[in-house]
């Protein structure tokens, strides 16, 4: 069951839009988002919070100050994703800018798993790096960091997760979300964290006069990095997170951004002048990602940080190529789910748990997200990764939640309840992830089931859209999609989704899985798209959509991407 629900907006906060000049239709989707003034819509770098709130990012910018002066030798370890390739790549840039004697290692995530492990602090150990510094992970690298120390390698921690009940022995941590922390913004992606060090260190070295018989390093190169990897990562686009994506999608649109960058971007078909935040999330980071996925992360963290155009072009074609695997991979293991979900009564669940032998490990989040956003319900996927240390068949999961469960808190009881059931997990309220046996995996089923009935009730599985209300005809026009599409939107500020009754005149599937129609309303005619859906609809309708622009052989005008419909009868 779906219902339609059109966000509230206060009316005051329009007509103050309204009277800066804005148009009415953007006011009134702002008004939506909380927005009362233009004022909070200023993306100006002096709008961000100064690095000095971030507590530590004093003593981070010292120690790393002194291991440039002492010519140390810096070793970066990042995550497997788009915000860990990115936060490495701004790591590298920025440090080696600064006169950093700096390298980075990527670990595979089907060898070593997630974060500092011990097994990945002995890999970095044959590097003989002074200090190892994390981005994207290590604020639960308890036993790795210790490693670590064990060997005489100091560790500098810069992250976003949130901590556990123990915190590593690390040299120093960055964190905006570790306990302490006052920072006002507790949404930074992890490259934003690293971005945020690098402020710091640049101020540490202008203070000791570093920088006065040469120039200082434009730090604000590295804003198409960060936004990419905040957009990515699917945090919240607050305030202080709108500056920084904001400021590198015009580096990107201005030409001036990485040339990996660019060629992803070109790759995707998508115009770098005219680069979006949703080109960023939609087209560029499942590029990136799906290096992280199907191989290592290297791939992709050369390719953001080669200044060589071929050679970005070169290293972009092969993440296109993966990111082809990945698809082809990913659409055999929904067909092979879809037949698993027949045998379920899914109206009758809460969650769903999946499992089969030929899955992927690293796409079966993607699973679990198609699978979250068809039936409205917690769901993990699990796929084979090995034997424990027991000897046994281990499966590594991978969950999405909706928006009325804690998927990490979740876990968290079933494990108090089933102290020996989970092996390990982490995560966030949205996503997680988790190891069991295989031996487990119908106890683990019916007992998170049990754990997730008691945390939900039935209306929490009815799935809503939110939606800005109608549009006039009149309105369907380029320049209110441009307005929209100047805008930066993303989570927590999303982009916009409007109501309205269509007649259905003309439909066919292009590209096998895509619905190309031409819908009427107050008597004009408009292009329209429905992606990943391929069966007709009937003559007369009611669809949610977004209005975008759109721009084929010269030619301007608007199309409309259908989201949702329902019958008129």
């Amino acid at each position: 069951m779906v219902s339609i629900v059109q966000r509230s907006y206060a009316a005051q906060s329009v007509t103050n839009l309204v009277q800066h000049g804005m148009h009415p239709v953007l006011s009134r989707v702002l008004a939506a988002r909380g927005v009362c003034s233009p004022d909070q819509l200023e993306s100006s770098l002096s709008g961000l919070i100064p690095p000095e709130k971030l507590t530590n990012s004093g003593a981070m910018a010292q120690l790393l100050a002194d291991a440039i002066a002492q010519h140390k030798s810096l070793l970066v370890i990042g995550d497997y994703d788009a915000d860990g390739a990115t936060a490495s790549a701004v790591a590298v840039r920025g440090l080696r800018s600064m006169g950093a004697n700096v390298d980075y290692l990527v670990p595979n995530r089907f060898e070593y798993g997630y974060g500092l492990t011990p097994e990945i602090v002995a890999l970095a150990a044959q590097r003989k790096p002074d200090i190892i510094i994390t981005v994207d992970n290590g604020i639960a690298s308890v036993e790795g960091v210790r490693a670590a120390n064990d060997l005489g390698m100091a560790v500098l921690v810069t992250d976003h997760h949130l901590p556990g009940d123990t915190t590593p022995e690390a040299a120093c941590i960055l964190n905006p979300n570790q306990h302490g922390c006052d920072f006002p913004s507790k949404n930074l992606a992890g490259v934003g964290v690293i971005f945020y060090a690098m402020l710091a260190l640049r101020a540490e070295l202008r203070s000791r006069g570093i920088f006065e018989n040469k120039a200082e390093p434009n730090l604000t190169e590295l804003l198409d990095l960060v936004a990419l990897g905040t957009v990515a990562d699917l945090v919240k686009l607050d305030d202080n997170n709108r500056i920084l994506v904001d400021q590198g999608l015009r580096r990107i649109r201005a030409a001036k951004g990485c040339p990996g960058i660019r060629a992803l971007l070109r790759l995707a078909g998508r115009d770098p002048a005219r680069t979006s935040a949703q080109d960023l999330g939609f087209s560029v980071g499942p590029r990136l990602n799906a290096a992280g996925r199907l191989d290592d992360m290297s791939l992709g963290i050369a390719c953001l940080l080669t200044d060589d155009e071929r050679e970005a072009q070169r290293m972009a074609q092969q993440l296109n190529e993966l990111n082809l695997a990945r698809r082809s991979i990913e659409a055999d293991m929904q067909d092979t789910a879809n037949l698993a979900l027949e045998e379920i009564d899914v109206a009758g669940r809460y969650s769903l748990s999946l499992y089969d032998p030929q899955w992927h490990q690293g796409v079966i989040g993607i699973l679990a997200s198609r699978i979250k956003e068809r039936y409205h319900r917690p769901v993990i996927a699990f796929a084979q990764a090995g034997n424990g240390q027991d000897g046994k068949l281990q499966l590594k999961g991978s969950g999405r939640s909706i928006s009325g469960l804690h998927l990490r808190d979740a876990l968290d009881l079933l494990t108090k309840r089933q102290p020996e059931l989970i092996v390990s997990f982490g995560g966030h309220a949205m996503a997680a992830g988790l190891t069991i046996r295989e031996s487990d995996l119908k106890f683990f089923t019916r007992e998170f089931e049990a754990v997730v009935g008691g945390l939900l009730t039935p209306a929490d599985l009815e799935s809503v859209i939110e939606v800005d209300g109608a549009l006039a005809a009149s309105d369907l026009n380029w320049s209110v999609a441009c307005a929209i599409e100047q805008q930066v939107w993303g989570q927590g500020f999303p982009l916009p989704a409007f109501c309205d009754e269509f007649e259905v005149l003309e439909q066919r599937v292009v590209g096998e899985r895509h619905l190309k129609l031409i819908l009427a309303k107050g008597g004009q005619r408009f292009d329209a798209i429905f992606f990943q859906y391929s069966d007709f609809l009937p003559q007369k309708i009611v669809a949610v959509y977004q209005l975008q622009t759109n721009q084929y052989n010269g030619a301007q005008g608007v199309q409309l991407n259908l989201r949702h419909w329902d019958a008129i009868i």
